[in-house]
């Protein structure tokens, strides 16, 4: 019998991997105040707060935050519900697979029969109950020792994702198909030829897992970087001896390709709208369509646009006015101002490591 519509689900885990800098959405997300705690998208409430928020009616209070030291005070600010022990603080940045590692290996301590499914704290997705049912369908799935992934249903060719490609059915269940492989960001042509083949699925990097079945998978291929978070969680006293020695690599590449490559890998389709926000074009996409003018993410008094459309983001407290542009975002934060199309935005990232080059780490 499928999960889907059975509400809390006993003994499985939300893990929520809260890190990055956004350096794409600069200077509106920076190192010290990363683009997960904002809001932008007018909902009154950060992107943090909206992940754990969506996935609380599946995990209930079991949910984990492995974020930046850092961030770890900010995180409990804005999660007050969360004990010390659910917000786990990397002492250095050491990719996915050590951080989601980590939550596994402190979840499996507490429940070694756990599921743990990892969601990304930055991401956005409208229809909570439709993602919901998936992660059901993606938990009844992986209890059979799956790794079981989300895969989002692409709605252009896109180059900024990687896809899946997905094979036979798995019976028993709804949707879940298997995994034939994991290929990384195509090129245009290749991507439209993905789509038209209607096997291709964008990877959001949701995985929901059995916690013992990931950490055994990962010992397989990286016995150190395994026998490490286990060392960590047994004993947190050891996270600053041994973390900095942890390998530094994507748990895409660390445990999904290759358990792909030996069949154990299911993805379950999600046909709910999902967008990451990487640049000012997909914020502005997610912004209400105005009557007239550019779309606004903040006080819409403070903008003046004559003949204008784009995004504007007045977080300077200054009037921004905006006259005969299209496709124009203008960011202001009172310490940095952006100007940039839409069609450029990806470029944004180049300005932040210009500044870093020049040390200016009190813009970055």
């Amino acid at each position: 019998m499928s999960e889907t519509g059975a509400g809390e689900i006993p003994g499985f885990w939300a893990v929520v991997p809260a890190g990055g800098a956004g350096t794409r959405l600069w200077p509106l997300s920076r190192r010290g105040n990363p683009k997960f705690l904002h809001d932008l998208t007018g909902a009154g409430a950060s992107l943090l707060q909206q992940t754990v928020e969506r996935v609380a009616p599946l995990a209930g209070d079991r949910v984990v935050v492995v974020t930046g030291a850092g961030h770890a005070a900010a995180v409990r600010e804005q999660l007050p519900r969360l004990g010390d022990a659910q917000v786990l603080a990397e002492p250095s940045p050491r990719d996915s697979m050590a951080a989601i590692g980590l939550a596994a290996a402190v979840v499996e301590a507490r429940d070694p029969e756990a599921i743990i499914g990892s969601f990304a704290a930055d991401h956005v997705i409208p229809d909570g109950d439709a993602f919901r049912a998936c992660v059901a369908e993606a938990v009844e799935v992986a209890r059979g020792g799956r790794v079981v992934t989300i895969g989002i249903e692409p709605t252009h060719p896109s180059t900024g994702f990687g896809y899946i490609q997905m094979g036979a059915p798995i019976a028993g269940v709804a949707t879940a198909r298997r995994v034939r492989q994991f290929v990384e960001k195509p090129s245009a042509e290749r991507a439209s030829a993905y789509l038209a083949t209607g096997e291709f699925r964008w990877n959001a990097g949701m995985f929901v897992v059995r916690a013992a079945t990931l950490l055994d998978l990962l010992q397989r291929w990286h016995p150190a970087l395994a026998e490490g978070v286990r060392a960590i969680a047994a004993d947190p006293s050891r996270l600053e001896e041994l973390w900095p020695s942890l390998e530094k690599i994507a748990i895409d590449h660390a445990v999904a390709e290759p358990a792909a490559d030996i069949g154990v890998v299911a993805v379950v389709p999600g046909d709910f709208a999902w967008d990451d926000i990487g640049d000012f074009g997909s914020l502005a996409a997610q912004l209400p369509e105005p009557g007239e003018g550019p779309r606004v993410l903040g006080d819409a008094d403070l903008v003046r646009a004559v003949g204008s459309t784009g995004l504007v983001v007045p977080r300077g407290g200054r009037p921004i006015a905006v006259v005969g542009l299209e496709d124009v975002v203008v960011v202001d934060t009172g310490d940095a101002v952006l100007v940039t199309s839409r069609e450029r935005a990806q470029e944004v990232k180049k300005v932040v490591e210009g500044l870093t080059e020049q040390g200016r780490t009190d813009l970055t």
